[in-house]
């Protein structure tokens, strides 16, 4: 511990990443990036912002994005904020939309970023236990809290809740700032952001990370009513005026209007993962249902921590999260149909030695 280090810094648990390995031939299922690759249209996008003009600073307001999101969601420009990455945006959510007043709620079973940002922000937090599916159940949530944070689909699980469940808890804490974490929701679930006309407690938050192939831009959004969006800009605007530059202002609006491209990729990824979770199933694992493009299985029979051990020997790396409750569990992303039959015909190995 460094003497130049104040309390706040000294007591993080800052949050670990998945591993980015350059090694060859390596099949990496840890991070949940999408195999297929960006939009060609943002990659068009992109190029074509390599010019004179990046002597200039970015717009900082975002405006064409901003537009550009707000015209494929059906909502205001004014309901629209940007950052860089999700992660990011979250991050200005927790410190400007909850309260300190009492402890902001989220699953015992989430995005490990949560508890990193409460510790930064000095964020009184409960984590509420999943019920034995592995589900969130939104009674749980009825109790005094300063704001809430699900993902949905959830983070580690990959289950998702049904919009009539997010409404219900909106209504449950009308006077809390809700976030819904949609990093994952175009693998399969239900997008909250029609609700954000309904309820203004309700502050949904999407990434181009996962399913648009862009998780080195660093560009993610939040959807709400616009006294939250004003909320975060204030935010944004007290620690850095220019989160995103021109040439990921370019890619990410070029991306989100190329819906074709979305389309495909999270098809292609839907089939596979449910051709991978049945062949999962026969070696005998345990396959919770996801609605991300990745899974969590646990086998009987294997140790997490060993089978971990054994395919990453056969280069492929997957993620162990060893936490509370899922400790005998790996998460798989959900790669190409043949890189998912490396991945089972490792497990056939593993399983007869």
């Amino acid at each position: 511990m460094s003497r130049f280090w104040n309390r706040r810094v000294a007591a993080l648990h800052p949050y670990i990443p998945g591993e980015q390995p350059n090694v060859a031939d390596l099949l990496k299922l840890n991070t949940n990036e999408l195999p297929y690759g960006p939009s060609p249209r943002a990659l068009d996008a992109m190029r074509a912002a390599c010019d004179d003009t990046l002597r200039l600073y970015p717009d900082p307001t975002a405006k064409h994005l901003c537009e550009t999101i707000a015209k494929t969601y059906d909502v205001a420009p004014d309901c629209v904020f940007v950052g860089n990455g999700s992660d990011e945006v979250l991050a200005h959510a927790f410190r400007g939309l909850i309260s300190d007043e009492a402890p902001m709620l989220f699953a015992d079973v989430s995005y490990g970023f949560y508890p990193v940002y409460c510790g930064l922000f000095d964020q009184p937090y409960r984590t509420i236990p999943l019920n034995d599916r592995y589900e969130i159940d939104i009674e749980d949530y009825a109790g005094e809290c300063g704001g809430i944070a699900i993902a949905n689909p959830n983070a580690n699980t990959g289950i998702a809740l049904s919009l009539d469940s997010i409404a219900r808890l909106a209504r449950l804490q009308p006077d809390r700032t809700i976030i819904i974490d949609e990093a994952y929701v175009d693998f399969g679930a239900e997008s909250t952001v029609g609700l954000t006309k309904e309820f203004n407690n309700l502050l949904v938050v999407q990434t181009l990370s996962k399913s648009r192939a862009l998780a080195g831009l660093r560009v993610g959004y939040a959807i709400g009513h616009p006294d939250l969006i004003e909320g975060l800009t204030r935010v944004k605007d007290s620690f850095n005026s220019y989160p995103l530059s021109r040439i990921a202002q370019a890619g990410a609006a070029a991306s989100i209007e190329d819906g074709t491209w979305l389309e495909q990729c999270t098809t292609a990824v839907k089939r596979t993962r449910e051709e991978l979770s049945r062949s999962l199933k026969e070696l005998g694992f345990q396959v919770l249902p996801s609605c991300a493009n990745f899974i969590l299985v646990h086998h009987p029979r294997h140790e997490a921590s060993n089978l971990s051990r054994q395919l990453r020997e056969r280069s492929i790396i997957v993620r162990h999260l060893n936490t509370p409750r899922i400790q005998d569990w790996l998460r798989i992303s959900i790669g190409t149909d043949a890189e998912s039959a490396r991945l089972i015909e490792a497990l056939h190995d593993i399983r007869a030695n």
